[in-house]
């Protein structure tokens, strides 16, 4: 054995906390064991008396001898308790003053190791024993506990790891040597991890508290160790991506998950996982802060949050909903967070947000695996699953990350692109792929015993899977070894039996059975005298005896495998059992074997009679073990153990004579005298003995301390010290305890192992309540009388096992000279005790060596054996395990040991094997003798029978005679049917009872015809529907050729599917929805638009087509205008900016002096790579382009094209065949016309005359293959029974049948039904042909007569038509016939030119797939590759234009401090130019000008609260501006720049004020420029560092994707491709002939060649063309300089004359460009068109109010007119009234004075028109003033007044 060296130097600084706690649980062990030892020793001295005394002496002071033990052991509980809690308190978290220590103290070492010595747990010893530590060394490993979870490791391509019960154990897989690191807690481990470096591993342990081990590889050194993660154990641990965190999680009863920082041994973070059993956690490998846990009926998904009490682990618990909950072994994080996991029913269940978002099935609802999904791995981007069922399968990525629910079922039906059957007894649990590059190699943990080691790489080259190690799966049930080698043999309940060699450390054979194993033993040498036969037990009941030999003594035989070093051979077979075998023994003489069962028997065998069975006994309980007495007894005895507490002992059984033995009816012993002794529990009474033992003594103790101190009372205070005395003594008078109570289980303790001590006496070991000692029995004289079951046996004595309370010993065994007791305990613990020879009371049986092995919790120790010679000790546990130590010894061992394998015997490969028995429900021997003597009563039974059918069948004769004499009578005498009835009913009843019959068979059979039916569908979809052809032969008909078509399924999925590749991925469904979202929205505008137009009213129309007006027009002319003047400066402007760049281009494009064409550069560059060399693709510095750059899709895409090519030819030739085949149908149908046709002719002619018919040709089954698809009810009677005569033939005669296939049965029957698989219509044809034939003759059956001489003459005519008809007909067939065969050769010419070229493209084939491959396993790396070179591409571009931004900035900031120091001057030279010359205030003012003065910012008060502050702050700015002023004013003390000085301009004064604030604006904003410029050169030199690191980086990583890409074009390169060559094409020859090596030549096609060559020519005239370009251009160079030369002086005399012309034209130089550009105000236009505008709105106006005036004018006019009419009319009535009055005044004069007053009526008329007159001249006042108002903007209009009409209307109406 291998174990690390003491290496680390800093081993010994441990923690303080840690020692002491190691050393407080030692030291409380110590003193429990030293306290049972003296408990021990009191029970001892007192039950030395007791025990000598005889059994009834014991028995009888029971009451007081056993009572002391149940205290002491309480005690040792007790202490055991004390101790754990002592070092859970240890290791509890320390304080916070001890926490704040502990952050003070420095951070570890990276270079501190642990000690690995110290560290580790060591056996135990009892102190002063002299018993040396290394007792047993371990040597070697033969067991794999395969059914532990990820118990299998891989450090580096060849080392991997594993736990085996407290050891773990590093293989190197190709020495196959074993490296052990041992348990530091010996309580053993729970799990082991890797870092993903694998430079560290992790020991998580099993035990109080325990600890996880980080140790350093290949050193393996331990590093870290973690404490406090769980209570008792850890169930899995996982490092994060990077290797900086440890995520573990413990099992029951805590389930703590714990987050580490495991190189500080510092936990971050800790919760609990879950309720239930936590199988699994890990990190996501795209964030370190998300993990997943999964266990017993849940998932659960955690992340760490940043809360506000800190850093937390917040977990989501996956809720299943509609889908069972399952216990979910497998998973695996996905990129984009979602989670892929596994199910017990075999589908895969993805998990987004908590819920299932789908579940994955297979095609028709198939499950993904049968069985659970253990493990889920990405892979170069692929997903494997690997299953219970053995199978591994490979799913595409993208199908699983897209996947999503179609219906409300939740299931999603995909399909593998590859899967792997691993074997059909496999159980994979895990798997880890070998870091290989390139290579897809992985290993595998088999649940069922093996590692395997599994090629993935599924090409044409794939290997198959290949198991390196195989083991017992589960618990190991039986260990023997051999008597004379180092060889042993194991068996296990996983069908197997093992041969090893543990001297040798090699497994030698093993040999499978149908049930499993449960018992063996090694034959004796008194039996086998070769040691060379082992018999085994088996769990149906079934006993074998193996013969071990060794191969290469047999005859050796051509052809024959490798051949191995041990081989077995089944010898014997029987089965005496119906239970499972649990003991088998041999008689010390070897005479009789004995074997024990689960059922409750022993069975005794002869053994020189080839095992004759003798009998059997029945036991009281299942036996568990057969010991036979030794030969230092007088007697042979066999001493049977019961499980259930029951021990016999039976004498050898008397052999009986053959006669007797056949006659008797069972094999059963029924005279046999046997001993019971039935064991109750007398451990109560042993630890009530202890109990009081141990009170006597302190009883004792103080009874001595009471006297002392009553001495000393006395002696000092005389009679005040005896009161005093006697107070304290009153006060500690208590009251005793009781003692323990005597308790007997009331289920009897199973009985674990026991042996002889001496003739009628045993000792044994019990479980559950009575374990913890070994007790001592004897057997009471054997009475008849006394029933076992009733009767109560105890033993005499006992011996204390110290530590064995729970733990008790299931096996023992001893050396040879009996000095040393090896003992296999429960909890896989070795305990090793030293005795004394002779001594079998085991007297002095105290000290032992103990140590934990195997596993603590399920590794209990089955067996336990020594070699022969005691040199080595083998043990086998439950956990799988098999250790073999050597035993210490003074010799030294010889170094190379190595097993002999028995010689085999001679004529044993001769020998007929025996017929094993597989049924386990075979008869067992006791069963076949009772079935044989059933068999016999049941014959005697069936001859009654016989007897009795004869008499039925004599009667049934009687009746048929009656009925028959019946029919004989006439009719009116005859009795009817019904009159023989007794019963009509009965009839009736028979008749319903059938049709029942028939329809409970129709529905009994109803399944089995679904399934059939099924199975049938099933057949046809698997093999009939993926067939888009069969393949159809065409035979010739007269020569043996023939031609087949291509059996042809359908496409393959590469030419099916075109795979995306990184260029062409497809669109999302979300790009193309919103695209034909978009499209639609377009469409339905368009539509709207030409559809859904709303019509415009009239109005608007005449609105829309109304001409424009002349301000309208004017003001579209302005715009138009200033448009034009806009477009023509922009376009000079672009004109302009265009010439720049024209300009600017030129000169980027004006060559440097040292310049060189980039193309002549490439192609210098090119002929320098090329020249003089056709550059191959295996050259080392071949560099690949980029368009010949392939991937994966690339090739697939290839692959698919090649293969509808050869599908699309194949179904071409198919076709061809097809029609061929149809034409030899017709050609057949023809023929058989023509035959019938000739045949009705030669039926006309002379014997003589008639010629040969041709044969017709017939139909081949390979012809019509869709015939055997074709059947009906015969055809199937005809095969079932065929099928059943084939299942009642030999086996020999089934495979002869079978080689000849059921389907050329199925064949014959179809033809011969159908005849010559013709067609109907030729069938047809030949019936009419037939009829004809047929009707001629009856035409001519008429009486002969003599016929006349024309009648002769027609028939000579007849003939000979007829014969040459007949030779005609038979032309034709033959030409028919020659046709069909000539056209059949050349359709087989041209498909033998086909297959030759479906040949080349199979290797083209399987070279692309090959290729694909490869390209396969490279893409998951180039996709890493070239995804870093872009996203460094894309980085350096972002700096470098973040650089421009940077420098354009820069370049802003450089501009704006010009413009502001240009700002300054002007202020400067401004204040210069106001002071004037010869100012004598100009030093003064200048000086308060540039005077430095310290500006207050100015804040805004806010809130009452802050005046104080304010107010404060104000206060020392002005005591600071103080300081300042009187600074300033130390340097020249008359300055003072507050006041004006006398004399002096105080608006100068004010203005050097005022400018001195502009200056120090300026000054202020030039600082901060210079800052903002500081900042961004920081910037800029922090970027361009930047950008050189990522350049390089980037080139970097471009050089290791150009050397990626050489490596996978030199891998591709190693693909072997085949190249069928001719002889002729082969220009390689050494000698005139072909050399054996063409390793070294190259295959180039003839077309290369001469295009090489070609080249060649090419070159040469390039070359020529090359040199007269040379000398042209250099002329032409030259020419170039001097017209570049005149050019200058041109351009020159041009600008002087552009100047001379500026100068007189504008006066100076100036700038033509900004002249072209100079453009109208668009401010000033704007304004200019709104005043136009304006202007025409208010002239709309004017125009209206105009239009209003000449209104009103007009109706004042109007007005006017009228009053003027009536002015006129007025005035007419004036004329005419100073008329009358001067015609009155006359009249008056003349006629007197009778009217000469004025009369009323002139008065009133008078008045009126007065008041007439006055009313329209104020009305045209009022229409004057209106009219003036209207002539005024703005005036404001009365209503006209009106006059008073009515009123005055009124009375002139009366």
């Amino acid at each position: 054995m291998k174990e690390p060296g003491d290496q680390d130097t800093d081993g010994g600084k441990l923690d303080g906390s840690k020692s002491d706690g190691r050393q407080s649980q030692s030291s409380s062990k110590s003193a429990s064991r030293s306290a049972m030892k003296e408990d021990y020793k009191l029970l001892e001295d007192a039950t030395e008396e007791t025990f000598t005394e005889g059994r009834e002496s014991r028995l009888g002071d029971d009451d007081y001898s056993m009572e002391q033990l149940e205290g002491s052991s309480s005690s040792f509980q007790d202490d055991y308790v004390e101790s754990i809690a002592e070092s859970r308190y240890m290791e509890t978290p320390a304080p916070d003053s001890e926490r704040a220590e502990e952050e003070v103290k420095k951070k570890i070492s990276e270079n501190f190791f642990y000690d690995y010595a110290e560290l580790i747990s060591m056996p135990f010893v009892t102190p002063d024993s002299n018993i040396p530590l290394d007792l047993l060394t371990l040597v070697h490993s033969f067991g794999y506990d395969c059914r532990k979870r990820a118990n299998l490791k891989l450090l580096d391509s060849s080392t991997v790891m594993y736990i085996a019960g407290n050891q773990l154990i590093l293989l190197n897989l190709k020495t196959k040597e074993q490296t052990y690191l041992r348990s530091s807690s010996g309580r053993g481990i729970g799990v082991i991890g890797v870092h993903p470096d694998k430079t560290y591993f992790t020991v998580a342990e099993k035990g109080v508290f325990p600890k996880i081990i980080i140790y350093e590889y290949p050193s393996l050194r331990p590093y870290r160790i973690l404490q406090d993660g769980t209570e008792l154990a850890y169930a899995y641990v996982d490092f994060n991506y990077d290797g900086t965190l440890l995520a573990s999680v413990g099992s029951s009863p805590d389930h703590t998950l714990t987050i580490w920082n495991w190189k500080e041994e510092q936990p971050i973070l800790r919760t609990k996982a879950f309720s239930q059993e936590v199988f699994k956690v890990t990190f996501n490998p795209e964030d370190d802060e998300q993990l997943t846990t999964s266990g017993s009926g849940h998932i659960k998904f955690w992340e760490m949050a940043l809360t506000f009490t800190g850093l937390k682990l917040q977990g989501s618990l996956g809720r299943f909903g509609k889908t069972a909950t399952t216990d979910i072994e497998g998973y695996m994080e996905l990129p984009d967070g979602k989670v892929l996991s596994g199910s017990e029913w075999g589908n895969m269940l993805v998990w987004e947000g908590g819920l299932i978002k789908v579940e994955l099935c297979r095609a028709a609802r198939k499950s993904c695996h049968q069985g659970p999904i253990n493990q889920i791995v990405l892979d170069e981007g692929e997903v494997i699953t690997i299953g219970a069922d053995g199978c591994i399968r490979i799913w595409d990525f993208e199908t699983i990350d897209t996947a999503d629910t179609i219906d409300e079922t939740g299931l999603l039906e995909i399909e593998p692109i590859n899967e792997l059957q691993v074997g059909k007894n496999v159980k994979l649990f895990s798997m880890i792929k070998m870091s290989d590059m390139g290579n897809n190699i992985w290993l595998a943990q088999d649940a069922n015993g093996a590692i395997w080691k599994l090629d993935l790489s599924f090409s044409n080259i794939t290997q198959d899977p290949d198991c390196l190690f195989s083991f017992h799966s589960g618990a190991i049930e039986a260990l023997a070894v051999s008597p004379l080698t180092y060889l042993m043999a194991t068996t296990a309940l996983d069908c197997s039996v093992r041969i090893y060699d543990f001297a040798g450390k090699t497994p030698l054979a093993q040999m499978r059975f149908k049930q499993g194993g449960t018992a063996l033993t090694w034959v004796p040498r008194l039996v086998s005298y070769t040691g060379a036969q082992i018999i085994v037990g088996f769990e149906d009941g079934v006993v074998r005896i193996l013969e071990l030999y060794d191969p290469k003594g047999l005859t050796v035989f051509a052809g024959r495998k490798k051949i191995s070093d041990a081989d077995i051979n089944l010898k014997q077979v029987f089965k005496p059992h119906t239970a499972r075998v649990t003991a088998l023994a041999y008689e010390r003489d070897g005479e009789i074997l004995a074997t024990g069962s689960r059922d409750q028997t022993v069975f005794f065998f002869e053994v020189e009679k080839d095992y004759k069975p003798i009998g059997y006994i029945t036991t009281p309980g299942p036996v568990c073990q057969l010991v036979w007495s030794s030969v230092s007894h007088p007697e042979s005895t066999l001493l049977i153990f019961c499980e259930n507490g029951y021990v016999l002992e039976t004498p050898l059984p008397t052999i009986k004579e053959e006669e007797e033995d056949h006659d008797a009816v069972s094999y059963e012993i029924k005279d046999m005298h046997i001993k019971c002794f039935h064991f109750s529990s007398v451990k109560s009474k042993i630890l009530r003995l202890i109990e009081i033992e141990k009170r006597k003594k302190q009883k004792e103790l103080k009874e001595k301390e009471k006297e002392e101190r009553r001495k000393q009372l006395a002696a000092e205070m005389k009679e005040d010290g005896e009161k005093e005395f006697q107070v304290e003594e009153e006060e500690e008078r208590e009251e005793e305890e009781p003692l323990p109570e005597i308790f007997i289980p009331s289920t009897p303790c199973r009985i674990l192992c026991g042996f002889y001590s001496e003739p009628g006496k045993f000792w044994v070991s019990l479980g559950g309540y009575d374990s913890g000692f070994l007790y001592h029995c004897e057997f009471p004289p054997y009475k008849k009388s006394i029933n076992g079951t009733e009767k109560k046996d105890e033993p005499f004595d006992f011996r204390f096992l110290e530590d064995t309370e729970d733990n008790p010993i299931h096996t023992i065994t001893f050396s040879i000279n009996q000095d040393l007791m090896f003992c296999g305990m429960q909890n896989g613990a070795i305990r090793v005790y030293i005795l004394s020879q002779n001594n079998p009371s085991l007297t002095n049986m105290v000290d032992y060596w103990h140590f934990n092995l195997h596993d603590n919790n399920y590794g209990c120790v089955k067996g336990i054996s020594t070699s022969f010679d005691d040199r080595f000790l083998v043990t086998t546990g439950a956990d799988s395990n098999i250790f073999v130590f050597t035993i210490f010894s003074e010799f030294e061992l010889m170094k190379a040991i190595k097993a002999k394998v028995p010689s085999p015997r001679f004529g044993i490969e001769a020998e007929p094997i025996p017929e094993d028995i597989e049924d386990p429900k075979a008869y067992s021997i006791e069963n076949a003798r009772r079935k044989r003597e059933h068999d016999k009563l049941m014959k005697e039974v069936e001859e009654i029978k016989a007897g009795k059918r004869e008499k039925l069948k004599a009667l049934r004769n009687e009746f048929q005679q009656l009925l028959e004499m019946n029919k004989e009578l006439p009719k009116h005498m005859q009795f009817k049917r019904t009159d023989f009835d007794l019963d009509s009913k009965i009839r009736a009843e028979i008749g319903r009872k059938t049709a029942h019959k028939i329809q409970q068979v129709e529905k009994e059979l109803a399944w089995e015809k679904e399934k059939h039916q099924l199975g049938l569908m099933k057949l046809q979809n698997r093999f009939r529907d993926s067939l888009e052809s069969d393949t159809i032969v065409v035979h010739a008909i007269q020569s043996d050729h023939k031609i087949s078509s291509y059996r042809l399924v359908k496409p393959s999925k590469y030419s099916k599917s075109k795979r995306p590749s990184q260029s062409e991925r497809r669109t999302s469904k979300l790009e193309r929805f919103e695209k034909e979202g978009a499209g639609r929205k377009d469409s339905q505008k368009d539509t709207g638009e030409s559809i859904n137009v709303p019509e415009e009213p009239i109005i608007d129309k005449g609105k829309k087509f109304r001409p424009k007006t002349l301000s309208e027009i004017m003001v579209e002319n302005q715009i138009e205008k200033t448009r034009k003047l806009i477009l023509k400066a922009e376009r000079a402007q672009l004109k302009i900016q265009q010439r720049r760049k024209e300009w600017e281009e030129l000169y980027k494009s004006k060559p440097q002096d040292d310049y060189e064409d980039p193309k002549d550069v490439q192609a210098i560059k090119e002929a320098q790579l090329y020249m003089g060399d056709f550059n191959l693709k295996t050259a080392p510095d071949y560099k690949i382009p980029e368009h010949m750059r392939v991937n994966a899709a690339k090739k697939e895409e290839e692959l698919g094209h090649l293969d509808s090519m050869a599908h699309s030819k194949k179904m071409h030739m198919n076709k061809c065949i097809l029609s061929l085949r149809d034409l030899k149908v017709a050609v057949i149908e023809e023929i058989q016309c023509l035959v019938q046709e000739l045949k009705s002719i030669q039926s006309t002619l002379h014997i003589s005359k008639h010629i040969p018919i041709p044969e017709i040709p017939q139909i081949h089954p390979e012809e019509v293959p869709e015939k055997r698809f074709h059947y009906d009810e015969e055809i199937l009677l005809n095969f079932k029974q065929e099928h059943m005569t084939i299942q009642d033939e030999k086996p020999s005669e089934l495979e002869q049948r079978r080689s000849t296939g059921a389907g050329g049965g199925f064949l014959k029957l179809s033809f011969g039904k159908d005849g010559d698989l013709t067609t109907r219509d030729s069938l047809s044809r030949s019936s009419r042909a037939l009829a004809l034939i047929v009707d001629t003759p009856k035409l001519m059956e008429f009486e002969k007569a003599d016929p006349i001489d024309l009648e002769l003459e027609i028939m000579k005519r007849d003939e000979i038509k007829h014969v040459y008809m007949q030779e005609y007909l038979t032309n034709r067939i033959k030409e028919l016939i020659v046709t069909f065969d000539a056209e059949l050769r050349l359709l087989r010419h041209q498909k033998l030119k086909l297959d030759i070229q479906m040949k080349l493209s199979d290797l083209h084939h399987v070279t692309l797939f090959q290729e694909m491959l490869l390209l396969k396993n490279f893409e998951k790396q180039e996709n890493i590759l070239q995804e870093r070179v872009n996203s460094l591409d894309k980085e350096e571009q972002d700096m470098q234009w973040k650089i421009n931004e940077t420098l354009k900035e820069m370049e802003e900031k450089k501009n704006e401090i010009t413009k502001l120091q240009d700002q300054e001057k002007a202020l400067y030279a401004g204040f210069q130019a106001a002071l004037g010359e010869n100012n004598k205030f100009t030093n003064f003012l200048m000086k308060v000008l540039k005077k430095r003065i310290k500006r207050v910012k100015k804040k805004e008060v806010e809130g009452d609260a802050d005046e104080e502050e304010d107010s404060d702050e104000s206060s020392e700015e002005e005591s600071s501006l103080e300081s300042d002023e009187d600074e300033s004013g130390s340097d020249d003390e008359v300055f003072d720049d507050s006041i004006c000085p006398t004399n002096c301009d105080v608006g100068l004064f004010e203005l050097a004020l005022q400018l001195r604030e502009k200056r120090l604006d300026i000054e202020e904003s030039l600082v901060e420029e210079k800052k903002i410029i500081d900042n961004l050169k920081k910037e800029y030199d922090t970027l361009s560092k930047k950008v050189k690191i990522v350049a390089t980086n980037l080139n970097a990583a471009e050089e290791a994707l150009e050397a990626y890409q050489r490596e996978k074009q030199q891998r591709l390169n190693e693909l072997l491709v085949v190249v069928p060559l001719k002889l002729h094409q082969i220009e390689h020859i050494v000698f005139g002939e072909i050399p054996n090596d063409l390793s070294g030549t190259l295959v180039f096609s003839n077309h290369s060649l001469g295009r090489l060559q070609e080249r060649i020519r090419q070159l040469h005239e390039e070359n020529s063309k090359q040199q007269k370009l040379n000398k042209e251009f250099r002329e032409r160079r030259k020419q170039l300089i001097r017209e570049k030369r005149e050019m200058a002086k041109t351009i020159s005399k041009m600008e002087e004359t552009v100047r001379r012309l500026m100068i007189s034209k504008f006066g100076r130089v100036i700038d033509l460009e900004a002249l072209q550009t100079l453009s109208v105000n668009t401010t000033l236009e704007e304004l200019k068109i709104k005043k136009l505008r304006k202007e025409l709105s208010n002239a709309k106006e004017m125009k209206m109010w105009e239009e209003k005036i000449a209104q009103v004018r007009w109706e004042l006019m109007m007005k006017t007119k009228e009053h003027t009419k009536k002015l006129h009319q007025m005035n007419d009535l004036c004329t005419e009234k100073k008329k009358l009055d001067s015609r009155l005044n006359t009249l008056q004069n003349q006629q007197g004075n009778a009217f000469q007053g004025p009369r009323k009526a002139d008065i009133v008329a008078r008045k009126k028109v007065t008041e007439l007159i006055q009313v329209q001249a104020e009305r045209i006042l009022a229409l004057k003033e209106e009219i003036a108002l209207l002539r005024k903007k703005g005036g404001f209009i009365l209503p006209p007044i009106q006059p008073p009409q009515e009123k005055e209307m009124k009375p002139m109406g009366l």
